[in-house]
């Protein structure tokens, strides 16, 4: 028997390759799928099933582009309805993986197909659950993101206390956890940043898990404090529904080099949206007018899919170099396909080819303390709402709003006025001046090394605990 978590960083999520006897099951696969093939081809293996713990809404699963290169059988859990050729599995139906056994528990709630898989080892033991979405480490799914189902998330919510009562903790305590995500996925709040657990130790530690806990009490904690969810989420769980075209087909149309002139022809005639991934640094000291900074560096593809609310948008990439395919493919993990190519010798290109540059003005912590010590300056805080309740810069004009909600709040600050724009450590401000500067804002100055960077000076901060309820 062997068991590989494949994890991903960026996604926080956890794909699974499982393998006895020649024969291979993989769960939850990523979009770019050759890696699984070519596993399996090593080991002189063949993939037999795909198994899907449920409709991800946080990427698009590579499922469909698996079967078509394998054979294998997709399965989903009872209910799942999809425009594809899938094995609709019962609740307790099992499959044989070589000498291992596969049994389906059907554990609705945080969507009504949410499937957890039992991993028999050869001698029958219960040895290990794949819990997509239903059971994490620390904390369990939110469940308000069925698509195009008429009940409510408290509905949702307590199916899923039926579901982890009945279905989960009723398993030995020495059972492996093997979830679809850890810490830094927005399908959860409080997920740890362990990626596999013992459910003996969930069952002591796991608030959601508590043996004395009601139905009621479970509902209203798990419903307390889950931010709305990102715009894309329906988007993605929708295109794992009804399929998608082939990765190979995304990879082969974005990862086109275009010359400094080319690209301003594509830009232009294609109303694309010109895509930097270099560092924050990097688009900071130049880059093409109008494009915005999302850098690879940082939590990519979640902050592409918060804030480019087309999935079909054409995108031209400015990036390192070396890093055009990587690019490309992290966005089609988020469900953006329609990448049209990317800049050919870079950013050095550009400049060598008499194009204009712009910059956005940057200063370090303590340039910015005199500024605000001294004058009656605007401060435009973009952390996250937690993050600026539990401690933030006090001052009459310092505003705040979270980057996931730029695009709703850009109402709020005057264009006529000077922004010193900051979040916890540089990252999320350049993508908020990029964004701001594309609208017309280009009276910006960004705080280098964010409030990590402003908290060791001698500027007033708040300090106070933030509330569960954020």
């Amino acid at each position: 028997m062997k068991i590989e978590q494949i994890y991903t960083g960026c996604l926080a999520q956890g794909a699974y390759y499982i393998e006895s006897n020649g024969e291979v099951a993989i769960i939850d696969p990523l979009r770019e799928t050759q890696q699984y093939v070519d596993k399996a081809a090593k080991e002189n293996a063949k993939i037999k099933y795909i198994f899907e713990t449920h409709f991800h809404a946080d990427f698009v699963s590579g499922h469909v582009d698996l079967a078509k290169k394998t054979g294998a059988t997709i399965v989903f859990g009872p209910g799942a309805k999809t425009e594809y050729n899938i094995h609709e599995a019962t609740n307790n139906e099992e499959f044989k993986v070589g000498n291992l056994t596969i049994k389906v528990l059907h554990t609705p709630g945080h969507t009504l197909e949410s499937s957890t898989f039992l991993l028999l080892d050869e001698n029958g033991k219960e040895h290990a659950i794949f819990s997509g979405d239903t059971l994490f480490l620390g904390d369990v799914g939110r469940p308000d993101l069925a698509i195009k189902s008429d009940l409510t998330k408290e509905d949702l919510a307590a199916m899923l206390y039926d579901s982890l009562r009945n279905k989960i903790m009723t398993l030995p305590d020495d059972i492996i956890v093997y979830p679809a995500h850890g810490a830094g996925s927005a399908c959860g709040k409080n997920l740890s940043k362990e990626t596999v657990g013992i459910l003996g130790d969930q069952k002591k530690t796991n608030y959601a898990l508590r043996a004395d806990m009601t139905k009621e009490e479970f509902v209203k904690e798990v419903l307390d404090g889950i931010a709305p969810p990102p715009q894309y989420f329906a988007k993605n769980a929708m295109m794992n529904k009804v399929g998608y075209d082939a990765f190979e087909n995304i990879l082969k149309k974005g990862d086109t080099p275009l010359s400094p002139e080319a690209f301003e022809v594509k830009a232009n005639n294609e109303d694309a949206l010109v895509l930097d991934v270099r560092s924050p640094k990097d688009f900071v000291d130049g880059h093409i007018p109008n494009s915005i900074f999302i850098g690879l560096n940082g939590g990519f593809a979640p902050w592409v899919g918060a804030l480019i609310t087309d999935l079909k948008q054409p995108i031209l990439l400015v990036t390192p170099e070396g890093r055009e395919e990587e690019t490309v493919t992290r966005l089609s993990r988020v469900g953006y396909d329609n990448t049209l190519g990317y800049l050919e010798g870079g950013i050095n290109a550009w400049k060598q080819s008499g194009k204009d540059i712009e910059t956005i003005k940057s200063i370090n912590a303590d340039v910015f303390s005199n500024h605000f010590k001294n004058e009656n300056i605007n401060v435009l805080d973009v952390r996250k709402d937690g993050e600026f309740l539990s401690e933030h810069l006090k001052g009459d004009n310092v505003q705040h709003f979270s980057l996931d909600f730029i695009n709703d709040n850009m109402n709020s600050i005057n264009k006529d006025q000077t922004y010193y724009v900051h979040c916890a450590g540089g990252y999320r401000s350049v993508i908020a001046a990029s964004i701001l500067k594309a609208r017309g804002f280009n009276n910006l100055v960004d705080i280098a090394g964010g409030f990590g960077a402003i908290k060791n000076t001698d500027l007033p901060t708040t300090d106070f605990v933030c509330p569960t309820t954020l």
